[in-house]
This record gives structure tokens, C-alpha cells and sequence, in this order.
């Protein structure tokens, strides 16, 4: 019995495994159509051995194709030209909390799926949205209103030091507008000359 399959199973899965290292780390959802061509090629090709084709021609084919997707993206960070060619352009599908038809239109997109892409980046209003656009990769990038936007730590910090402030202005002494001392009890330190002996005198140390 002929057992050649085996070796060469387990070479076109190594072999299969370093070209798709070599080609990127992207995931099939953050694949451009051309990487999306290469790697469904190189799927197809990377098969053929074990119909009985040469599987040292389909490794080395395989690197080509490769290679000629390096080549090209390569080529696309040189020329803005060729990678809106290649790659194409972000469409606008809101713009302030409105519908671009237009695009969806062009782009053959219904509304139910772009709240699809919403609801799963956890928006639930298409008015809450203030610019929403169709990447080349497919995905959906979302910017929303500055009244939808959830607070951050520093404006939450900012808030914060803003109530403090805020506190200590409640807790100023009406007579002179400081703040009020927590060893004194608040007391007006002039009405302390009147009083015989203070309400609050003074630590010893500062008598």
C-alpha cells in the first residue's frame, strides 16, 4: 500500500502554515479582496498533491502567489493611487445620526444589516450615531454622538475634582469665604474674643 499521502499531508499543512505566516496575521474578516483571492488560491493549490500532482510544484507556486501579495501591498503603500485601486475606499453610510441611501445603494447594503454591525458593537440608536462607515475589510467603523459617548476615566476624573472643588466652596465660612478647618469645628475666629474661654481653643503646641 502506497502511504505517500501521509508525508505529504503533513508537509502541505507545514508548508500551507509558514506561507500564510509569511503572507500576514490578519484574519479572514480583516482581509482585503486580493488577500482574500491569494489565500483561497493557495487553499485550493495546497490540496492538488494529494490528488497525485507534484507537491514540490505546489509548494513553490503557492510561494509565488505569496510573494505577489507582498509585491502588491508593497506597491499599495507607495501609491495612494493603486491602493484605492486595489483595496478601495471607507463609504459613508451616517452622517449625524442620518441614512447615506446613496451608498447603501452602491454598496447593495440594507439597513437591517448595518444595525446588525451595531447592535454587536453595542449601539442601540442609528440617531446616536454620528459618522458610521463601510471599511474595505468589511467591517463597520462608528463614531457617536458626544452625548452617546461613554465617560472616560480622565472626564471622570475631571468630574470628580470638579465636585471636590465644589465642596470645599459648600463648606467655606460664610464670614471670610476659606475653608472651613475640621479642628475648629467651623468656628468664626473672630467671634473666638468674645468667648471666654473658646469654644475650640487651639492645639497646645500652636497656643
Amino acid at each position: 500500500m502506497d502511504f505517500d499521502w501521509i508525508w505529504k499531508a503533513v508537509l502541505i499543512v507545514l508548508a500551507g502554515t509558514l506561507l500564510l505566516r509569511v503572507a500576514g496575521r490578519k484574519s479572514i474578516s480583516q482581509m482585503t479582496l486580493a488577500q482574500t483571492v491569494i489565500m483561497v488560491g493557495i487553499g485550493s493549490l495546497l490540496i492538488q498533491p494529494l490528488a497525485g500532482k507534484n507537491i514540490w510544484m505546489t509548494i513553490g507556486v503557492g510561494l509565488i502567489l505569496v510573494l505577489t501579495l507582498m509585491v502588491m501591498e508593497y506597491v499599495q503603500v507607495k501609491s495612494d493611487t493603486v491602493e484605492k485601486m486595489i483595496t478601495g475606499k471607507s463609504k459613508m453610510l451616517v452622517e449625524n445620526g442620518v441614512l447615506n441611501e446613496k451608498n447603501f445603494k452602491k454598496l447593495r447594503m440594507t439597513v437591517d444589516q448595518l444595525e446588525m454591525k451595531l447592535r454587536q458593537q453595542g449601539v442601540s440608536k442609528i440617531s446616536d450615531v454620528k459618522w458610521a462607515t463601510l471599511e474595505p475589510n468589511g467591517q463597520v467603523g462608528v463614531e457617536l454622538m458626544q452625548q452617546a459617548k461613554p465617560v472616560t476615566m480622565k472626564e471622570f476624573e475631571q468630574l470628580q475634582a470638579q465636585v471636590q472643588t465644589l465642596i470645599n466652596l459648600l463648606q467655606a465660612s460664610p464670614a471670610t469665604g476659606r475653608p472651613v478647618s475640621q479642628n475648629t469645628g467651623g468656628e468664626d475666629i473672630f467671634k473666638e474674643i468674645t468667648q471666654n474661654p473658646p469654644v475650640n481653643p487651639p492645639p497646645k503646641h500652636l497656643q
